[in-house]
């Protein structure tokens, strides 16, 4: 004897949920329909889609560890970065079109012509901004949060800014939704910094401007280390490493090629 269960439901128009029992009893079968309790269809509704998510959650975080093995066998090496990387969902900050390939390491688009970066470039620009607990840290190009929330997950107090209104406004909610709560969204142009805060242990900057911002080298503090993309979005791009020396000193070194989305200017 086999039987066959199949829960059929129409939510919000019928009052009882069913169950077909089909006993099979040689070559005919005997079809009974049974009445179960809305409550206890409800049980079980959930409890299955507790085990897909379940499910769902232990396949991402198995390719997140895969995708931080990869950064690390490259020339990342810093703790703090890879732990942070390790723990951060990237899948929550990319649109739902694109959680399945949320752990590639390749760039994804957010919308409004911004993307969020490419995991190992994320690692790199961290590693070298050498993050601490307790660090305060400008980012200008909040993005979808991903990297305000690595930072933070690294003890960074983040402040970012987002050129788009929409983009900071749902850069916000989900930080406060996953728990970020280290991190500060402002919509404005990242160009002037975020004066109000200064000055900086580390300044970040996720687009490629054509020159350093004069307000975000006056922000940063004495010790402190700035990393940006510099170049034409059509032409050649360097990440480039900023320092500025305990007599306010300042100096520039080029690090590797990238490809950004530009920098642009003034809030949309």
């Amino acid at each position: 004897m086999a039987d066959d269960y199949t829960l059929d439901r129409e939510l919000g128009r019928s009052e009882t949920a069913t169950v077909h029992l089909a006993h099979e009893a040689g070559p005919r079968g005997r079809l009974t329909r049974y009445a179960l309790p809305p409550a206890l269809a409800s049980l079980l509704l959930i409890a299955s889609a507790t085990g897909l998510t379940a499910q769902r959650d232990d396949e991402f975080a198995r390719r997140r560890r895969d995708m931080v093995d990869l950064i690390a066998g490259r020339d990342v090496s810093d703790a703090a970065t890879l732990t942070a990387m390790r723990t951060v969902p990237r899948h929550e900050f990319v649109p739902p079109e694109y959680r399945g390939n949320a752990y590639g390491d390749f760039p994804l688009p957010i919308g409004y012509g911004q993307t969020i970066s490419q995991p190992y470039i994320v690692a790199y620009m961290t590693e070298v901004l050498r993050p601490r607990a307790g660090m305060k840290v400008l980012e200008v190009g909040t993005g979808s949060g991903y990297q305000a929330a690595v930072l933070a997950a690294a003890g960074c107090e983040v402040y970012t800014v987002e050129i788009f209104e929409a983009l900071a406004t749902a850069a916000r909610d989900r930080l406060a939704h996953l728990g970020y709560r280290g991190v500060t969204v402002r919509h404005g142009d990242g160009h002037f910094g975020w004066p109000e805060h200064a000055p900086f242990d580390a300044v970040i900057v996720t687009a490629a401007a054509g020159y350093i911002p004069p307000a975000l080298i006056e922000q940063l503090k004495p010790g402190g280390r700035m990393v940006i993309p510099v170049g034409s979005v059509y032409g050649v791009q360097y990440l480039i490493l900023v320092e500025k020396d305990a007599r306010g000193q300042v100096t520039t070194r080029a690090l590797i090629p990238v490809q950004f989305v530009p920098m642009l200017k003034g809030p949309r």
